[in-house]
This record gives structure tokens, C-alpha cells and sequence, in this order.
């Protein structure tokens, strides 16, 4: 049984047909890549996985239930996460705070976080272990403003994974990040429970032929191919979308390491 699966999804915004016929499928601990030049559906086809957008056709299935029509916060709490593409971040908190107050959310103290926080030990334990997890326990108790922007992508997906998703989709977690910081980034991703499932968005093919084991490459909406990196590395097809040589050419270097 896959851990997310589509078939023949599709939105349409008035003539405009954004996604088509999309048939994706995640399996239970897969490290995949969903790559395509800018404007081929990529954010638009997660946020119809997540429930930000309702589809105009087709279905959705996470771990065999129908999850189609299925609101956008009852799939999170059925285990689906995401990050986005521009952080939502609390500049003014620290990372220890930012997890602790994610993991009342959970737990649904949202409304009343200000009452127990500060004497739940058992949420700040849980924060403390998972910023250790994600490299960011030497900054726990720093504001969020004055993180390098790659340690604020990391404490992005520490909040994700306070809710304990079985399903983590990622859009373009190293958008802005210097060189030496989205490959520590990525590091952290491959280290990731194997129960978790992750689908990452990512436009650097460096970064996409190191650490995903599958890639769908979408194009003007609609699945082009699929297929292991290798794969992808040798499919012309894949090639032609990328305008210029520097896409091509990183392309077929990443396929060779």
C-alpha cells in the first residue's frame, strides 16, 4: 500500500488547467524528488495534496483512505505535513519555544498554550530531542531572527515533524540557502525516520540526484516521467524541459555520481 497516492488529479483556475491527470504515488519511506522548470505545477499539485486546494477532478488516497475531499487540517492530523516555499517562522521566538508551542498544538492545547507551557516537561523534552535531531540544539534558546536562514529552514521542518507526520511533503526546503548550508539541510533530510515518507520539491539537481531515490519530473502540469536517478539522468526527455546548458549539464553530471 502506498503512503500517498493519485489518480488522474487535476485543478483547473477559469480556462487555465494547471495540474492534469496526475498519477503520483509515494511509497512507505521513499525519499522523492518532484522536479519540473518553474511553472509546471509543483506547488500547486502539493498544495492540492495537502488540501489547500480542492481538485477538479481526480482522487486522492493517503495509506488506502480516500482523503479527496477530506479538510486541509484533518489531513494533518491523519499525519500529513508540509513545509512552504517562504517561511512562516515567529522571529521573535526562540526554536525551543517555536517546537514546544507546534507540540501543544498537537496535542490540542493550542488555545490554552499560555497557561501550562512553561511546567509541560514532557513538551520540552520532546522540543529539546527533536531540535537535536535536526542539528539546532546549540540554538534553542536563540531568537528565530537571528538564525543563518539555513537553521531557519531546518526549525521549519522541526515544526513539521512535531505533529509526528507519517507523510512529510517539502517545497523547495533549500530555496535561498547558501551552498554549504542546504547540503547539511539535506543531510538532515536523508536522516529522517525511515517511517516517514517524503516528497521534496527542489530545482538544484545536485541536491536531487544525491539524496532522492525516485524523481517525478512534472511538466506543464502533467507527469512527463518517472523513474530511479539514473533513470532520469539518461531520459532525453528530461533534458529537453530544462532551458540552457547549465540545467542540462548539471543534469547529466549528477546522474554520474
Amino acid at each position: 500500500m502506498n503512503a500517498l497516492e493519485t489518480q488522474g488529479l487535476g485543478i483547473r483556475f477559469g480556462a487555465f488547467q494547471a495540474v492534469a491527470d496526475v498519477n503520483l504515488s509515494l511509497e512507505p519511506g521513499a525519499r522523492q524528488a518532484l522536479i519540473g522548470p518553474n511553472g509546471a505545477g509543483k506547488t500547486t499539485l502539493i498544495n492540492l495534496l495537502t488540501g489547500i486546494y480542492k481538485p477538479s477532478s481526480g482522487s486522492i488516497r493517503m495509506n488506502g483512505q480516500d482523503i479527496t475531499a477530506m479538510p486541509a487540517d484533518r489531513r494533518a492530523r491523519q499525519g500529513l505535513a508540509r513545509t512552504f516555499q517562504i517561511n512562516t517562522l515567529f522571529p521573535s521566538l526562540t526554536p525551543l519555544l517555536s517546537v514546544v508551542l507546534a507540540i501543544h498544538e498537537r496535542e490540542g492545547q493550542g488555545a490554552t498554550w499560555w497557561r501550562p507551557y512553561r511546567r509541560s516537561t514532557a513538551a520540552f523534552d520532546e522540543a529539546h530531542a527533536l531540535l537535536a535531531r535536526l542539528r539546532l540544539d546549540a540554538l534553542a534558546n536563540l531568537p528565530v531572527a537571528e538564525l543563518a536562514y539555513g537553521k531557519q529552514r531546518l526549525l521549519e521542518i522541526a515544526l513539521a515533524l512535531a505533529a509526528r507526520p507519517r507523510i512529510l511533503l517539502l517545497d523547495e526546503p533549500a530555496a535561498g540557502v547558501p551552498e554549504d548550508e542546504s547540503a547539511e539541510l539535506f543531510d538532515v533530510i536523508a536522516d529522517l525516520p525511515q517511517d516517514i515518507s517524503v516528497l521534496f520539491i527542489e530545482h538544484d539537481m545536485n541536491l536531487v540526484f544525491k539524496f532522492a531515490r525516485r524523481i517525478s519530473v512534472l511538466v506543464a502540469g502533467r507527469i512527463l516521467t518517472e523513474g530511479t536517478p539514473a533513470e532520469i539522468g539518461r531520459d532525453p526527455r528530461v533534458r529537453e524541459v530544462y532551458l540552457g546548458t547549465a540545467h542540462v549539464n548539471a543534469i547529466h553530471g549528477a546522474a554520474h555520481v
